[in-house]
């Protein structure tokens, strides 16, 4: 019996740009590319493939160092046309030329029926050698999940409540055999339930409300209501010793596409949003994605800042940039470096703040969407201890002291004020309240990292 968990703290930040449902039909960008900055725990990513290979759609490009049964595979068939390095000759992306046709490396077929009888030992190794395994993460630390580890859970969140996040009916419309097809593979990793959870006031999709061996859980309440870290915290709390796996609903639908189809498909729908976009709608495409083919000319104007993910927790990318392996949404938002007269206390009913002291016209008017920039209205400044992280944090857990500990590099301190059962995107709401303009998700994975390493 799933459970019905009501959270009232919290905030939804209504932008401007929502995406249409409808899909557009767009050329294929010519390339794509697989970052392993994108994925957490991965600090020795050795690579296997050289300027000028030819590779194809679940060819192997780069593993983990520490541990070679994780690679990360190419989306498409193609050509290796550049790896880039950063400082040290840190492997920052792999680009591949993409094919015209799609060719993939095989792997074994199953049936739904044979699929019932595998044992984890026979389903593990085809999931690790496709590169489908690094949909999967693991709690604590938000790291790709050990395949030597065995979760007491898996939590699933059907929905996102980041801004401008895309509607999951419409991404995941007609992919019910395959997630299915994958709910039954990652119940062989755990003797645990399978949460799947949803929002109560929005409409289930028969992806979720008719999938089975799953408990479906529903949530209420703003943003970071769909966040799998906060319905871990309310439905299964993590303990010190103890693992979690979490994963999208588009891993699992490649886990069922792996094993019905025998092929790593990396296709996905994403959407392409906010307030700088001439017409928001989604586009299919592949994993890693270049950006360009969907917003050239479909741009209002050029000064703007490109987000790949949300505009809380996205990374900052160019035009000429590739979409994240975990991203499903491309935000595009006005770039905020010009000076505002009088800046943050300039009276106007165009600003979006939870106080209701300064924005006041934001609750009076709570359905009113905004076309916000990136200006953080401010430079970094001592740590003001004013409570409003603990009015966005729907968690047994104190934001800022926890903050303080990891800068003091407080061990105890950390363990005690919950560090291990938040990641980035948790806090992500803290840092755009901070009145100390401290960049909250970069403090708290230095002290994840701390721990991690310790």
């Amino acid at each position: 019996m799933g459970k019905l968990i009501r959270l009232k703290k919290g905030f939804d930040i209504n932008l401007q740009g929502k995406a249409a449902l409808k899909l557009a039909q767009s050329e294929q960008p010519e390339t794509f590319a697989i970052k392993p900055t994108d994925f957490h725990g991965i600090y020795m990513p050795r690579l296997i493939v050289n300027e000028g290979d030819i590779v194809k759609a679940g060819s192997t490009l780069f593993h983990d160092k520490k541990n070679e049964s994780i690679v990360f595979t190419s989306p498409v068939s193609g050509e290796v046309v550049e790896i880039k390095r950063g400082q040290k000759r840190k492997l920052l992306e792999v680009k591949i030329l993409a094919d015209r046709t799609i060719e993939y490396a095989p792997f074994t077929k199953f049936s739904t029926s044979e699929i019932a009888n595998l044992t984890r030992e026979q389903v593990q190794p085809q999931i690790l050698t496709s590169g489908v395994w690094v949909n999967l993460v693991q709690r604590p630390f938000g790291i790709v999940a050990d395949p030597t580890e065995t979760p007491k859970s898996i939590f699933i969140s059907g929905f996102d409540s980041h801004p401008l996040a895309p509607d999951y009916n419409f991404l995941f419309r007609g992919q019910e055999q395959y997630f299915q097809a994958g709910i039954d593979i990652l119940r062989k990793f755990t003797a645990g339930p399978i949460h799947l959870n949803v929002h109560s006031k929005r409409e289930i999709g028969t992806i979720f409300s008719q999938a089975q061996g799953v408990e479906l859980n529903k949530f209420s309440g703003p943003h970071p209501s769909g966040c799998v870290g906060v319905q871990i915290h309310h439905i299964d709390p993590l303990g010190k010793s103890d693992v979690i796996w979490t994963i999208n609903p588009y891993g699992v639908i490649q886990i069922g596409k792996l094993f019905l189809n025998g092929i790593y498909d990396a296709s996905k729908t994403i959407a392409v949003a906010g307030s700088e976009v001439k017409e928001p709608q989604y586009f299919r495409t592949y994993t890693g994605a270049g950006v360009k083919k969907f917003l050239y000319d479909n741009l209002k104007q050029q000064h703007v800042r490109i987000v790949s993910g949300n505009v809380l927790t996205g990374t900052q990318i160019g035009m000429d940039d590739h979409i994240g392996f975990y991203d499903q949404l491309v935000s595009v938002i006005p770039e905020g470096d010009q000076y505002e007269f009088l800046g943050w206390i300039t009276p106007t009913a165009n600003k979006l703040s939870l106080s209701r002291a300064w924005g006041l016209f934001s609750f009076l008017n709570y359905n009113k969407e905004y076309r916000l920039d990136s200006n953080t209205k401010g430079e970094p400044r001592a740590f003001v201890q004013t409570g409003v992280f603990e009015k966005v944090t729907p968690m047994d857990v104190l934001p800022t002291h926890l903050l303080k500990a990891i800068i003091a590099e407080d061990y105890d301190e950390m363990e005690a004020l919950g560090i291990y059962e938040v990641i980035e995107e948790d806090l992500a709401l803290c840092e755009f309240v901070d009145v100390s303009k401290h960049n909250v998700q970069a403090i708290l994975r230095e002290g994840i990292d701390l721990i991690q390493n310790s």
